[in-house]
């Protein structure tokens, strides 16, 4: 079955982008070699923290199967339906003793109304990722993707994604990866479009690497 690709970045963050490799060059050289961005977008809500937990650790394309695997799975992907289903049924999905602790935590958040879609879309970004880490397995970096793609977010920076520090090192010619620390330094200034810089060296890591440019966004 052939792909389907993603679509153009909306019209305001086209914009915003022009004003951002119009800031860094190097920035400016990634369409330019890769091709167009990408816009990648993931479902909010429980659904997509869920997703995030299913694709920690591990490669996109076994997240992807066992994202497949588990949405397959009536009422799987509501927090209600995740709750009554057995540990064995989450087994057969895929999912580890630890994903299956995870996932359990984070159906008992919504389930108490401790997340909810409306209650992280309406937060500052700060406040958001600390709710989303207070639920346990999930981390800052789970909500900064989060943030990313499901809320769209234009200026949060997944610092801690050994990706994108790959993919600065090999853009500005770094003798090493960054640490984290030190990208999220380098990042300060590309506010504030911090969030679509790091959309554009996911997109470059895609390329250096080989990967296909039509998949879901980095596992969280």
């Amino acid at each position: 079955m052939a792909l389907i690709p993603f679509p153009a970045p909306p019209p305001a963050a086209r914009a915003a982008l022009a004003a951002l490799v119009a800031r860094d060059p190097a920035l400016a050289a990634i369409e330019r070699r890769c091709g167009p961005l990408p816009w990648r977008r993931r479902a909010g809500g429980f659904a997509g923290l869920l997703q995030a937990i299913c694709g920690q650790q591990i490669s996109n394309q076994a997240a992807a199967a066992i994202w497949r695997r588990l949405a397959a799975i009536p009422g799987a992907v509501t927090p209600e339906g995740l709750h009554r289903l057995p540990d064995a049924a989450l087994r057969a999905a895929g999912l580890s003793r630890p994903k299956i602790i995870h996932a359990r935590a984070l159906a008992a958040a919504f389930a108490s109304g401790g997340l909810s879609e409306a209650g992280l879309a309406a937060m500052e970004d700060e406040a958001a990722i600390a709710t989303i880490a207070g639920v346990r397995g999930l981390g800052r970096w789970s909500g900064e993707v989060y943030l990313l793609f499901a809320l769209e977010r234009e200026d949060v920076f997944p610092a801690g994604d050994l990706a994108l520090a790959a993919s600065i090192a090999a853009l500005k010619g770094f003798s090493a990866r960054p640490r984290e620390a030190a990208l999220r330094a380098l990042a300060e200034d590309w506010r504030p479009w911090r969030g679509l810089a790091a959309r554009l060296l996911w997109h470059h890591w895609r390329f250096v690497t080989g990967r296909p440019s039509m998949d879901d966004p980095p596992p969280a």
